[in-house]
């Protein structure tokens, strides 16, 4: 029987009509929401994709590339979601209505000398603060705790220290509003007691000091005030706007008025956050229990946390199970300035993951897809902080109105020497701040501080270990090697000008480790374990000692068992003769290097 042509007609313009339905599809979604999206069943969409080679379940993950080809199969036109990165996290920052801010919780860091009773004065006033006929008290830790004075509350963050802090810092946290400086009577101001204090100038918080120990015979209060006077704390019965209360954790002495003028601190600062929008915050610390999975200390720090929340901390997303206090009791809700022990992330967040509460499942998953693609595209093109040579451009273009350096010297007459020739070397566009001088070499901490203030590394006479090396390499932190005292004058003076040149660089090829030295003909030579890198023959080199450079010259002779080599890769053993060096020991360390010209 022969169709009808108008009808035939009719059906192509409906087809075509059909085909041009537009559909827009995230970059991530599971067969079953494409499903629901093209209005067909499950089956019939894992149908289509075994046609198209691709085998997957009902909830199973696709990407928006494979989803096109099954919705264009089915008559749609397809288009990419455009990812909720850029609302996501403006949602993160953006401005609140004043008339929904409500007063929250100061949040306070303990910070001090390893030894100087940071721990027992948390513990005490924690143990002071449990309810009256509560059994058990705090029966797990949780990274963070609240304690209540005269009906307000103060949050508490229990940090290993001041690297924990400053870390945080570097990943863009701004945990903290008050720094608790615990410094014991009997021992004075250390130089951990120095770095924290540089560590919280630097985060511009507050600053509370706790003389700790006031129960021991030895303790002399006006001692540690002097000391803190010479590192620029005024106390203020001295004059100065730092409050210092004198206490003893052991006893419990002095507790209550710590309280008291944190809170006063606290209430000056006027803390304010919005409960009623969604959770946005910091983790502390995270864990994989063994029972329950994944678990995360999340300090909510403006809008309220509910149990079935669905949360997204950097790359993890999940939705939450469960929350706990710090005394193990199940809660429902954490508003701002309250810390929480979460249950439900699909993996262990870092300490310092900003998190967020989003919508739905769908936007943590696309959200989480596009932080991961932008950080394989960062790990590809890795970013540098300032530079001494960068730093002018950034000055004109207004990223930049200070320079910030952590200084590190080999003796104390030498870093006070520098220190003060570096401050005079402010101008009116940028200021010259020195935010952290210690002697000794450059560690880890001193390459963290400097990431986390956007500053730069200036070693006198001081060079790197290993894990501050290779912190700064990661980091793209710039360390400056100095050991005369007019260049490194003339170069800061340059940069702040601007008229400084880029200059060559030492990019370090590989270490050898000095397990046996060998009597030759003609002197003594070291046999060398490679650790990283490779060892080339007349490449410029460095005997290390401690971490101290005893000798640079060059690889004069290189032999692998009895025939000369040209280059010894890492994990095989050489010999290694060094130019005009022949003392070496065991437990020396060969570092290989070349000069190049920095970009």
């Amino acid at each position: 029987m022969a169709s009808n042509p108008k009808t035939s007609k009719e059906a192509k313009a409906a087809a075509k009509q059909e085909s041009d339905r537009p559909l827009t599809i995230p970059s991530t979604l599971t067969v079953r929401q494409l499903a629901e999206l093209v209005g067909a069943s499950p089956v019939e969409v894992i149908k289509d994709l075994m046609k198209n080679g691709v085998m997957a379940a009902i909830n199973q993950v696709i990407d928006y590339e494979t989803a096109a080809i099954v919705a264009r199969n089915m008559g749609f036109q397809t288009k990419e979601a455009p990812p909720p990165e850029e609302s996501a996290e403006r949602a993160v920052i953006e401005e609140e209505d004043a008339s929904l801010l409500q007063t929250r919780p100061a949040v306070v860091t303990i910070m001090g000398h390893v030894d100087h009773g940071k721990t027992k004065l948390l513990d005490a006033i924690r143990n002071t603060n449990v309810a009256a006929g509560e059994v058990g008290g705090i029966t797990q830790h949780i990274g963070a705790y609240q304690v209540e004075l005269h009906g307000q509350r103060i949050t508490f963050v229990d940090t290993p220290g001041h690297e924990a802090f400053t870390a945080m810092r570097a990943r863009g946290a701004r945990v903290t509003d008050i720094a608790v400086l615990v410094i014991a009577a009997n021992d004075g101001v250390m130089p951990q007691t120095v770095e924290a204090i540089d560590h919280a100038k630097a985060a511009g918080v507050p600053i509370v000091v706790a003389i700790n120990k006031m129960d021991l015979e030895d303790a002399n209060p006006d001692r540690v005030k002097q000391q803190l006077s010479e590192h620029g704390l005024i106390i203020e019965e001295w004059g100065g706007d730092v409050i210092c209360v004198p206490v003893s954790a052991k006893t419990q002495d002095g507790l209550g008025d710590l309280l008291e003028n944190i809170v006063l601190v606290a209430e000056v600062q006027e803390l304010k956050a919005n409960p009623q929008r969604p959770a946005v915050g910091t983790v502390i610390e995270a864990e994989m229990d063994s029972s329950r999975g994944p678990m995360a200390t999340m300090l909510v720090q403006a809008g309220t946390l509910h149990g079935g929340d669905v949360v997204v901390a950097d790359e993890t997303w999940g939705k939450v199970k469960a929350m706990f206090n710090e005394r193990g009791q199940r809660v429902k809700t954490a508003s701002p300035s309250t810390p929480a022990k979460v249950m439900g992330l699909s993996a262990v967040p870092h300490a310092g993951d900003a998190f967020t509460v989003v919508k739905n499942e769908q936007i943590a998953r696309s959200l989480v897809t596009e932080r991961q693609r932008k950080r394989e595209a960062a790990s590809v093109r890795p970013t540098r902080g300032v530079t001494l040579e960068t730093l002018y451009g950034e000055i004109s273009t207004g990223k930049v109105k200070e320079l910030n350096i952590v200084l590190k010297a080999d003796v104390q007459g030498t870093l006070d020497a520098v220190r003060t020739a570096l401050e005079r070397l402010s101008e009116k566009q940028v200021q010259v701040n020195i935010i952290h001088a210690a002697t000794g070499i450059i560690i880890e901490s001193d390459v963290m501080l400097a990431l986390a203030s956007k500053g730069i590394v200036i070693g006198f006479n001081s060079r790197p270990d290993t894990g501050g090396r290779r912190l700064a390499e990661t980091e793209g932190v710039d360390i400056r090697y100095y050991e005369v005292i007019y260049d490194l004058i003339e170069d800061v003076t340059k940069a702040v000008k601007g008229l400084l040149e880029p200059v060559y660089e030492d990019v370090v090829e590989g270490h050898a480790e000095v397990r046996q030295v060998f009597r030759v003909r003609g002197g003594r030579v070291a046999g060398c374990y490679v650790r990283d890198g490779v060892v080339t023959r007349g490449a410029s080199a460095r005997l290390l000692r401690e971490d101290e450079v005893i000798h640079t010259s060059r690889v004069a002779t290189l032999r692998r068992f009895q025939d000369d080599a040209k280059e010894v890769q890492a994990g095989y053993e050489c010999g290694v003769g060094i130019e005009d060096f022949q003392d070496f020991q065991e437990g020396d360390v060969i570092e290989l290097y070349s000069r190049q010209r920095k970009s």
